[in-house]
C-alpha cells in the first residue's frame, strides 16, 4: 500500500488537516518542495485507481467465498483486514491495523540482517537488493547515487517494469528476440521452467556456431547488429570487451542480455520465493546462469558485494542441489565482503547435515572468521563476544588441522614472513602442499587466491597466529583429530566434480586455473558454453556442417584456452600453426571491435502487429 493510502486511513492526507484561520495567508503560493510533493501523490493516485478496481475485485472473491466477513468494510479496510487476518470489527480501529503491519512486516523493514531468527527461507532474495542503487544509496546518500533526477522519471519511457536492469536510452529498440520461458510442471512446492527457443532464434544461433567456427571475427559482430538482443553473441563479446579492459561496454553487454531474459520470464515464475528451477542441463537455460553470474561478478568489482551476495542466491537457489556453477565456493566470500555474518552462519547451520559443508575448505575458514568478526563488534555483549571469540579459535583450529596446506599460500599472499617454529614444522611445511590430492589442491589455491585479502587486517592476523601456535601444540601432543584428518583427506578430494572446474575457469583466479587438469585444460572453452554437461538436454540439434579448415579448433576458441597458465603452442606442430594463425585472427578481432564500438548503428527490428500488447507492467 502506497504512503498516500497510509496517510488517508489516519487522516493526515493532505487537505484534511484542520485549518486555522492563521493558516489562510493571502498571496502565498505553494512552495516548490510541496509542488513536487503533490506532482508524486498525483502519480500514486493514479496508480491507487488503476490498481483499486483489481483489488476489489480480489476481495469480492474472498467475500464470496466466506473467507472473510468483509462486506461491510470499504475496499481500503478490507485491504487491511487482508494483510493482518482481522476478524469482522477489527477493521474500526486504523491505528490497531497500521500497528499490526508495521509488526508484521518489521522483518522486511529492517536491514537485511539476515539472521538464524529469520523466518524466509535461506535463500530467500529481495527485489531491492538486486538494484545496486540500494547499496550505493546506504555509502553515499540517495541525493548523491541520483542526483536531481526523480526516481519515477527514469523509467518512464520504457513500457516494461524489470527488477535486475534499467534499460538504457542507448540500448536499440527491444523487440522480442524469440526467447520465451515455459513452465514445465510444479512438483512439492517447487516449480521447474526452462527457456524455449523460436525456429527464428534457432537459425540465429546456428549461425552463431558458423561464426564463431568461421574464425572470423566480423560475422560475430554483423551478427550482433541484425540482432542486437542474441543472448550469446552478447556474451562472448562482452568478454572480448573485458579482455581489452573496456569494462564499461563488457558490463552494458551483459545488462543488455538480462533485460532480454527478463522480459520472457514467465508469469509465474518467481524471483524472490526460491521455489523456481531452471534445469542447467538444457542448452537454453546456461546462458541466464552465465549472464547472472558475469553481472554479480561486475558488482562484486564496482563495489557493491551485498548486492552480489543477492545475485549469488539467486544463482544458487535456481538449481541448489547440483550447483551447476558451484556458488558455494563463491557464496562465502561475498557474505564476509558484505558483512553478513549472520546470513553465513545460517546457511551453514541449515546445510551442514545434507550438504558436509565444513568439508570445503573456504566454508571451514570462513565460518570461523565470521564468529571472529561478530565477536569484535560494538554492540555484542561482553559473555556473548567472549563466547564467539572462543568458538572462532577453536573452528579455525579445526580448520587448519583438516587443510594444513592453506596457511602457507595465505601468509605468502598476505607478505607475512612466518616464524622458523611454524614454517620449519614439518606439519605446516612444503609436506603439506606436496601431500594433497589435485582436487584438494585446486580447491585450497581456489579459495587462497579469493580471500586473502579478507585475512590482512592487523587483528585478524594476530588471531591467525594465536591459533596457528596452539595448532602446533596439539600436533605435538599428537591429538587423535590430527590423525583422523589426515586420514579423511586420503579418502576424499579424490577428483573434482565438473562443476567446480567450470566455476574455477569463470573465477580467473591464476591461483586456480593453474591447478586445472589436462582433460579439462585441453578442451575447447567458449565463453558462452565453459564447460557443457556430458549428459545435456537437447531440445534441437544443429544441421551438420562441414568443417572449414584443417585445425579442429577454432581460433577463438583457442584464444580463450590460451589464457590457461599451463597452456602450450609448443605441444605439437599443428597447434604450432594454429598459434601463428591466431594471432592474426585476434588481431582482426580487435579491429572489428573497436569499429563496432565507435560506429555501431543497429538496424530497426520490424514492429509487431500489435505494439501495445506487451506495454503492462510485470512483477
Amino acid at each position: 500500500m502506497s504512503s498516500r493510502a497510509l496517510r488517508r486511513l489516519k487522516g493526515k492526507q493532505r487537505g484534511q488537516e484542520a485549518l486555522d484561520l492563521g493558516d489562510l495567508v493571502p498571496g502565498e503560493g505553494p512552495e516548490p518542495e510541496e509542488q513536487a510533493a503533490d506532482v508524486e501523490e498525483e502519480e500514486e493516485e493514479l496508480e491507487e485507481a488503476v490498481l483499486q478496481p483489481c483489488l476489489s475485485s480480489i476481495l469480492l472473491c474472498i467475500d464470496a467465498m466466506g473467507v472473510l466477513p468483509l462486506r461491510h468494510l470499504t475496499w481500503s479496510h478490507r485491504l487491511l483486514c487482508l494483510m493482518c487476518g482481522c476478524q469482522e470489527g477489527a477493521g474500526d480501529d486504523i491505528d490497531a491495523l497500521l500497528e499490526t503491519i508495521e509488526q508484521s512486516n518489521g522483518l522486511t523493514l529492517q536491514s537485511e540482517g539476515c539472521g538464524a531468527s529469520d523466518n524466509r527461507p535461506v535463500l530467500y532474495v529481495e527485489h531491492r537488493n538486486l538494484n545496486p542503487e540500494t547499496e550505493l544509496k546506504r555509502y553515499f546518500g540517495a541525493r548523491a547515487v541520483l542526483g536531481d533526477q526523480r526516481p519515477r522519471q527514469r523509467q518512464r519511457q520504457f513500457h516494461r517494469s524489470t527488477w535486475m536492469t534499467i534499460p538504457k536510452d542507448t540500448w536499440p529498440r527491444f523487440s522480442r528476440p524469440g526467447i520465451s520461458m515455459t513452465l514445465l510442471e510444479s512438483r512439492d512446492g517447487l516449480q521447474y521452467f526452462t527457456f524455449e527457443h523460436s525456429r527464428d532464434y534457432q537459425q540465429i544461433q546456428f549461425k552463431f556456431l558458423n561464426s564463431v567456427e568461421s574464425m572470423d571475427p566480423n560475422n560475430i559482430v554483423a551478427l550482433l547488429q541484425m540482432n542486437p538482443y542474441h543472448i550469446d553473441s552478447l556474451l562472448q563479446l562482452s568478454d572480448v570487451c573485458r579482455i581489452q579492459e573496456d569494462q564499461e561496454m563488457a558490463r552494458d553487454l551483459i545488462e543488455r542480455a538480462l533485460y532480454s531474459f527478463e522480459c520472457a520470464f514467465h508469469p509465474v515464475c518467481s524471483l524472490t520465493s526460491g521455489t523456481s528451477r531452471l534445469d542447467y542441463l538444457r542448452p537454453e537455460n546456461r546462458a541466464f546462469y552465465l549472464a547472472v553470474y558475469k553481472h554479480m561478478m561486475f558488482l562484486e568489482r564496482r563495489g557493491c558485494p551485498r548486492t552480489a551476495l543477492e545475485y549469488c542466491r539467486l544463482i544458487l537457489s535456481l538449481d541448489p542441489d547440483s550447483d551447476p556453477l558451484c556458488m558455494l565456493l563463491l557464496i562465502d566470500f561475498l557474505s564476509l565482503r558484505s558483512r553478513e555474518y549472520n546470513f553465513l552462519l545460517r546457511l551453514y547451520q541449515d546445510w551442514e547435515v545434507h550438504r558436509n559443508l565444513s568439508q570445503l575448505p573456504n566454508f571451514a575458514f570462513s565460518v570461523a572468521l565470521s564468529h571472529f568478526h561478530l565477536s569484535q563488534e560494538d554492540q555484542t555483549e561482553s559473555e556473548e563476544r567472549e563466547r564467539l571469540k572462543h568458538k572462532a579459535a577453536l573452528l579455525l583450529q579445526d580448520a587448519l588441522i583438516m587443510f594444513p596446506g592453506v596457511l602457507m599460500p595465505l601468509l605468502d599472499l598476505c607478505t607475512v614472513q612466518p616464524d622458523a617454529a611454524v614454517s620449519s614444522h614439518d606439519f605446516f611445511g612444503p609436506r603439506s602442499q606436496l601431500g594433497q590430492s589435485p582436487a584438494l589442491a585446486e580447491l585450497v589455491s581456489l579459495y587462497v587466491g579469493r580471500t586473502h585479502t579478507l585475512w590482512r587486517e592487523g587483528g585478524v592476523l594476530l588471531w591467525l597466529e594465536e591459533c596457528v601456535r596452539e595448532v602446533l601444540r596439539r600436533v605435538d601432543a599428537k591429538d587423535p583429530l590430527v590423525e583422523d584428518c589426515q586420514n579423511k583427506r586420503k579418502q576424499r578430494y579424490q577428483s573434482a566434480p565438473l562443476n567446480i572446474h567450470r566455476h574455477v575457469i569463470l573465477s580467473e583466479i591464476k591461483e586456480a586455473t593453474s591447478t586445472l587438469p589436462l582433460e579439462v585444460t585441453t578442451q575447447s572453452v567458449m565463453g558462452f558454453d565453459p564447460l557443457p554437461p556430458l549428459d545435456s538436454v537437447v531440445s534441437y540439434t544443429r544441421p551438420e556442417r562441414q568443417s572449414v579448415g584443417a585445425s579442429n579448433e577454432s581460433t577463438l576458441s583457442l584464444f580463450f584456452r590460451s589464457l590457461l597458465p599451463n597452456f602450450n603452442l609448443q605441444d605439437d606442430l599443428e597447434v604450432a600453426q594454429a598459434g601463428r594463425e591466431l594471432n592474426q585472427e585476434v588481431n582482426r578481432l580487435m579491429v572489428a571491435m573497436r569499429d563496432m564500438l565507435a560506429n555501431i548503428q543497429f538496424q530497426e527490428p520490424p514492429r509487431e502487429d500489435n505494439p501495445d500488447r506487451d506495454e503492462g507492467e510485470w512483477d
